[in-house]
């Protein structure tokens, strides 16, 4: 008797493009994930379509038209009054960055390798909470008790260092210049560059860190050959972020420093120089017609300059190098 077996059919896998069923709450969670994303894309655009529109009637008008209505021009072409504008915004942030990012780099390792426990904790929500204090009140106090005190300082500066060019006196007093804000300004983006900085150097693999002390490295010798060449990119975004941040703050910048129109490098002089946030500030309140439009443009530069920064920290953040070892 001779039987003959069927042959045994095998269940198909799934392949490799089939996504499970999705419950509800997933699909929910997913289109709310992508019309956010969206939604920030759309705003962006809107921003820089409204800017364009808007700012365009300050380019396309003739020259002696705008300077005819628009008193405080002074005479510059719109290109020649936004370029001692641009110059100011990114010497003032400069300075700032100059300022903190050594401040912040050396805070960020002492809270992640070098403090203990309790104090690390106390001193990171003390960083954090600098961030949260509103620019109103860092312009307060910049006006109000750092000129005062700082005076004296910009002084001997100028008595010992006044043949370098950038230290030039005679030093203003009250001393509402360039160097103040950029002061005041470094300790606004301190807790940025701190906060970032501090996650990546917590962030450096253990094996990494535990080899270089195994081969008789010193804490300091571990952490400049272990933790910061794997932070450096690191670094370099949240220096960014913290430009940013400089580029476009207001307040503090309109109460501390005494606005000029000139490309100027003495910093310890007063009416010198100007950043284009603080100038839209002070000149929104009187400006109509195509003065608007005018402070509008000056917007959109502002807007550019602050998209190219964050552009080219995100570029530095996709080039970091990936290191190898396990946390």
């Amino acid at each position: 008797m001779t039987t003959t077996d069927e042959p045994k059919t095998r269940p198909t896998p799934p392949s490799a493009n089939t996504r499970p069923p999705q419950r509800p709450g997933d699909r929910i969670f997913s289109a709310s994930a992508k019309y956010a994303g969206v939604l920030i894309l759309v705003v962006l655009a809107a921003t820089a379509v409204f800017l364009v529109t808007e700012g365009w009637p300050a380019i396309s008008t003739p020259t002696d038209q705008l300077t005819k209505s628009i008193n405080w021009l002074d005479g510059h072409t719109v290109l020649g009054y936004v370029g001692p504008l641009i110059f100011g915004t990114i010497l003032a942030a400069l300075i700032a960055l100059v300022i903190a990012t050594p401040i912040a780099i050396g805070v960020a390792l002492f809270i992640s390798h070098y403090a203990p426990r309790r104090v690390a904790s106390g001193l990171g929500y003390i960083i954090d909470l600098l961030a949260a204090i509103p620019s109103v009140v860092y312009g307060l106090w910049g006006a109000f008790w750092l000129m005062p005190k700082i005076h004296p300082f910009y002084d001997w500066l100028t008595t010992y260092f006044g043949w370098i060019p950038l230290f030039a006196g005679p030093a203003a007093n009250p001393a509402r210049t360039i160097l103040t804000a950029g002061i005041v300004l470094a300790i606004m983006i301190l807790p940025i560059i701190t906060a970032v900085s501090r996650e990546i150097f917590l962030q450096t693999p253990t094996l990494h860190e535990e080899a270089a002390l195994a081969l008789g490295a010193t804490r300091w010798e571990m952490v400049r050959m272990a933790v910061l060449p794997f932070a450096r990119s690191g670094i370099i975004s949240a220096t960014m972020l913290g430009l940013g941040r400089a580029l476009g703050e207001t307040m503090a910048v309109a109460m501390v420093l005494s606005p000029g129109l000139m490309y100027s490098i003495f910093i310890l002089q007063a009416g010198q120089q100007q950043n284009i946030a603080a100038n839209i500030a002070l000149k929104f309140p009187e400006a109509s017609g195509k003065g608007v439009n005018v402070l509008i443009f000056t917007g959109l530069v502002l807007f550019v300059i602050t998209l190219l920064v964050n552009m080219f920290a995100r570029w530095i953040v996709s080039r970091r190098a990936e290191f190898s070892g396990a946390n």
